[in-house]
């Protein structure tokens, strides 16, 4: 491994291009993306220590950390390859490049930068090399990425150096006390906790793909744990050795999750309460994987509540899942993974779980109150390749859809890191089916090529259920956004700024839309599934849109447009068996009770956009004339306009 700039380019061969260009990728195609991620990040590391070289820092230099993992990386390669290719380590190199260009902010710059040095300190542990470093510790507290959080008893607060030494997969920590006048320190053998359900077929496994309990690098001989690995020179799985049990100054105690084998409140091997309480011990919190079994093999994606740059923006504390939230999130997990766990090859909607480098909690931390069945929020960045942001539903398949829609993001990111695919202009004038607001042609592209993902997500649900009301709500979803990422696709195609490379692939994600357009559809989901896009086209054109003398004038938008929340898309999903509303009556097929109801309504609320969108479209569900296709088309003419 090297940080030195390669002289070879990266040439995609176009078979791999048309893959993913169709909305898909073979696992070809997926690694050239993860080898042009690992060239890039190497490419970024190089203007960091470029950058760092004169920063006046208490810390191991950045070039004896680097050094570090280089020397690590040439003993064990891939667990060493694992952390480059992070998603948080993606996330710190991008933050970094903002703080130096002025547009980040964070804690003082030289413990930022010296995140390199607990890089370091993962890849020599994991490697199993011996390494001295100085490194950042903040409240006695340091962030290993890849494994966990080492926490220091009786600390001084706030950021303080703090000395790390390594060696045969153990970890001795040291820094200040709350005095400050004299050191504590902590020695400990770190480990990742795989969480299973029990389930047949699966299993707990580390982040490095060995059964969770010890270090990928470390089993051999020696004490069972108690979880299907054996850890040497006698380490339990609470990551201590027997005599560890007095380590720190003064005689404080400092312990992992099962200090002599008798674990709090009854934990399991992997150190998890079943009261659902947090079971970590004083001195090290383990990252969690989450685990499951394809037919591919196992696998396992690191459940990420620790790593300070886990985030898409500035780094943040850690936020420790409750033992029953982890266990929450494993259960749906495993379902998750069954569900997307398909025959038929790669393909737009199919991801191999495995590819998934980091699930990040969010919004809470706690199993209750219950999780609602859809995902209140997702989100990915381009600068952490793989890795996502999700709050937990309950519903297996919402996760399951959410981890296909991410992942997609993440597949268009890596494209754009490689080849020019339009010229953005950055102004949001474009109409997105899945916003409330305007958006410009990069987040087109991107709503464009994660939703085609996800129709092709719905497209599989339908082909393999039997279930006449599963098939009613698969086929819905596939209808709608096959139909609501056409439309995104033509305008792609008709915007003038995409390159050659981005009009092949626009071009490719055409052609599987216009082939999943011929494919049949339950008929009340297809119509339903048109309705709705009718209905979101509508009120966003009346929320967003000003009117105008021509229908040729450039969009003007509303001074007063704000955030609206989209009701009507999931509503529209399942059939009401007993329509009360103006919205089920339409979504029921009735637009005559539809359009009585939206009439009653406006004569209260004349200038709703939502109401307004229901009568209009009921309107032209009615009488699809010339005059009702005119309204569709430009509804904002019907709109009263804000005076001013």
């Amino acid at each position: 491994m090297t940080s030195e700039q390669s002289q070879a380019h990266l040439r995609m061969p176009a078979g791999l291009f048309a893959e993913l260009a169709a909305g898909g990728g073979s696992t070809q195609a997926l690694a050239f993306l993860e080898r042009g991620e690992r060239t890039r990040r190497l490419l970024l590391l190089r203007t960091l220590l470029d950058r760092f070289a004169t920063l006046p820092t208490p810390l191991t230099p950045p070039g004896r950390a680097w050094q570090v993992v280089k020397e690590a990386a040439e003993r064990a390669p891939e667990p060493v390859d694992r952390l480059l290719l992070a998603p948080a380590t993606g996330g710190w190199l991008a933050h970094m490049l903002r703080r130096l260009h002025g547009t980040a902010t964070g804690p003082d710059l030289w413990a930022e930068a010296g995140h390199l040095c607990a890089l370091a300190v993962s890849a020599s542990l994991l490697a199993g090399t011996t390494a001295e470093l100085r490194v950042p510790l903040t409240d006695g507290c340091l962030a290993l990425p890849g494994l966990g959080l080492a926490r220091l008893p009786a600390a001084r607060p706030g950021l303080t150096p703090g000395h790390a030494r390594t060696h045969a997969g153990t970890l001795t920590l040291t820094g200040p006390d709350t005095t400050g006048t004299t050191r504590t320190s902590l020695t400990l053998r770190p480990t990742t906790v795989g969480l299973t359900t029990g389930r047949a077929g699966s299993e707990g496994f580390d982040a490095g793909g060995a059964p969770a309990g010890c270090l990928s690098t470390g089993c051999g001989g020696g004490a069972d744990t108690g979880n299907g690995c054996a850890c040497p020179d006698g380490v339990g799985a609470n990551g201590l050795a027997p005599g560890d049990d007095d380590l720190a100054s003064g005689g404080a105690a400092s312990r992992g999750a099962c200090p002599d084998g008798a674990c709090p409140n009854g934990a399991r091997p992997d150190g998890t309460c079943p009261d659902g309480k947090a079971s970590d011990g004083a001195g090290w919190l383990p990252l969690r994987t989450l685990t499951a079994r394809t037919c591919a093999g196992p696998v396992a994606v690191p459940l990420d509540d620790l790593d300070p740059y886990r985030d898409l923006d500035d780094p943040l504390p850690p936020a420790r899942l409750e033992d029953a939230e982890a266990w929450a999130w494993q259960r749906v997990f495993e379902e998750a993974v069954a569900l997307l766990d398909v025959p038929g090859g790669p393909g737009p909607g199919r991801i191999e779980p495995a590819l998934i480098r980091a699930v990040v909690p969010y919004g809470r931390t706690a199993a209750a109150p219950p999780a609602p069945p859809t995902v209140p929020v997702s989100a990915s960045s381009g600068d952490s390749y793989g890795g996502m942001v999700i709050s937990r539903p309950s519903s297996a398949l919402a996760l399951a859809e959410t981890l296909v829609h991410e992942f997609q993001h993440s597949k268009l990111a890596a494209l754009l890191h490689l080849f020019p695919l339009l010229d953005d202009d950055r102004e949001e004038r474009y109409y997105a089916p899945w916003r409330a607001d305007p958006r410009h042609l990069t987040g087109l592209l991107h709503g464009a090529y994660a939703f085609t993902g996800v129709a092709g997500f719905w497209r599989d649900r339908l082909a393999a259920t039997g279930d006449e009301a599963e098939a009613e709500t698969a086929g819905y979803h596939f209808a709608l956004r096959r139909l609501q990422c056409r439309l995104v696709v033509r305008t792609l195609l008709t915007s003038g700024r995409l390159t050659a490379q981005g009009r092949a692939l626009v071009a490719g994600l055409a052609a599987t839309l216009d082939g999943w357009l011929r494919e049949p559809v339950p008929p009340a989901a297809l119509a339903r599934a048109r309705t709705a896009a009718r209905l979101h086209r509508t009120e966003w054109r009346l929320r967003n849109v000003a009117a105008s003398s021509s229908p040729h004038s450039p969009l003007r938008f509303r001074p007063d447009r704000a955030f609206w929340p989209d009701r009507r898309t999931h509503a529209f999903a399942d059939a009401p068996a007993a329509p009360r509303t103006p919205d089920a009556h339409l979504a029921a097929g009735d637009a005559a009770a539809a359009l009585a109801g939206y009439t009653e309504q406006l004569a209260d609320r004349p200038t709703d956009p939502h109401t307004l969108a229901g009568w209009i479209v009921a309107h032209a569900t009615l009488e699809p004339t010339r005059a009702t296709r005119r309204l569709l088309s430009r509804p904002e003419q019907l709109q009263p306009q804000p005076s001013g």
